[in-house]
């Protein structure tokens, strides 16, 4: 039987920069302070989930440089117990990191790619583990899994195709970029994808319908059609929208439910780094023990919400235990203006 989860993709170091204020062009502001810490999506969700559960089986997958930095992230992976043997360390390339300003509950990425870029086919295709999932994130931040292959598209459609012919159940996510790179880059992987999650600015990137209004304002009238186009284009068991007011999700038989956030008060948020990441996590957990799909989405809040009380990605994931407990009582944010 299956068991646990392997976390393929960007491995990198975040540098937190606190700032005092976003500046300007040409303008200065002061870093209160600074904080070096793993980063990428696969060290945040296979972190916020080795807190969460310490017996729970994880394997890390990817690449790092041989530098300090990338020692750096492989102490840490080992150091947590969680498995490294497809850990591949590049003589040519330095480790991945970005530089994260964040201020005021919001954050900005300056990532300069690295060893992550050299991820391929090949480092990944041989992968040979009893988990029962394959997390691969950022799509369209890997080049080259990101490159052209002539028949399925690009290197990483061809290995969700594989992993997925291997017994694995694929679960990916994606950055926000430019929707002329979802439509040639993202598109043609949806149908080897079991279970999506992704915010949405990158959904409205994949179906070029705003989910927001001109005011910023969530037009969740438009979210069951969303994920009707994902599934459509298709995505194979589940599709999960997140966002700050809360997240939907529907399975491919018809279920669509909406979950409200937990109401956190604005000036108790830290940092938001990682908060995508850590609903990812929190939303897996639940899938991979077949929980129900509500029961899925308000654990992923329960991770967020945890995330948001530390500046760095996964500095506040907390134990599966104190999240449950959390749940019980925890408010939750009001619904949007008309749903009932």
């Amino acid at each position: 039987m299956r068991n646990g989860i392997v976390g393929a993709g960007n491995w990198l170091l975040d540098k937190v920069k606190d700032i005092d204020r976003w500046p300007g062009e040409g303008n200065l502001c002061n870093v209160l302070k600074e904080e070096l810490a793993p980063g990428g999506g696969p060290a945040n969700v296979l972190f916020d989930l080795n807190a969460a559960d310490p017996e729970f089986p994880l394997y890390a997958a990817g690449r790092v440089g041989n530098d300090a930095e990338g020692r750096y992230l492989l102490n840490e992976i080992n150091r947590r117990g969680i498995d490294s043997r497809y850990m591949i360390t590049s003589e040519k390339a330095h480790t991945s990191y970005t530089d994260v300003m964040s201020g005021n509950g919001k954050r900005t990425f300056f990532h300069c790619r690295g060893a992550n870029a050299e991820l391929s086919y090949d480092d990944l295709c041989d992968i040979d583990v009893p988990a029962k999932y394959f997390y691969l994130a950022y799509l369209l931040l890997l080049d080259t899994l990101d490159s052209a292959d002539s028949e399925y598209g690009t290197q990483a459609v061809k290995l969700l195709k594989h992993i997925s012919e291997k017994g694995y159940e694929t679960v990916v996510d994606f950055v926000s970029e430019a929707p002329e790179k979802f439509k040639a880059k993202v598109l043609p992987a949806l149908p080897y994808i079991d279970h999506l999650i992704v915010n949405e600015v990158e959904t409205a990137s994949c179906s070029d319908e705003p989910l927001r209004d001109e005011n910023g304002n969530l037009l969740w009238q438009k979210l069951p059609e969303a994920v009707k186009f994902l599934f459509a284009r298709g995505v194979r068991k589940t599709v999960v929208i997140h966002f700050p007011e809360g997240a939907c999700g529907a399975t491919k038989d018809g279920e669509y439910i909406y979950v409200p956030s937990f109401h956190i008060e604005r000036k108790d948020i830290v940092g938001s780094n990682g908060a995508g990441d850590a609903f990812c996590a929190g939303v897996m957990y639940a899938l991979h023990q077949n929980w129900d799909l509500k029961k899925a989405l308000t654990l992923g809040g329960a991770f967020s919400n945890f995330n948001l009380y530390s500046p760095t990605a996964s500095g506040g994931a907390v134990s599966l235990e104190k999240m449950l407990e959390f749940m019980k009582d925890a408010k939750l944010s009001p619904l949007p203006e008309g749903m009932k």
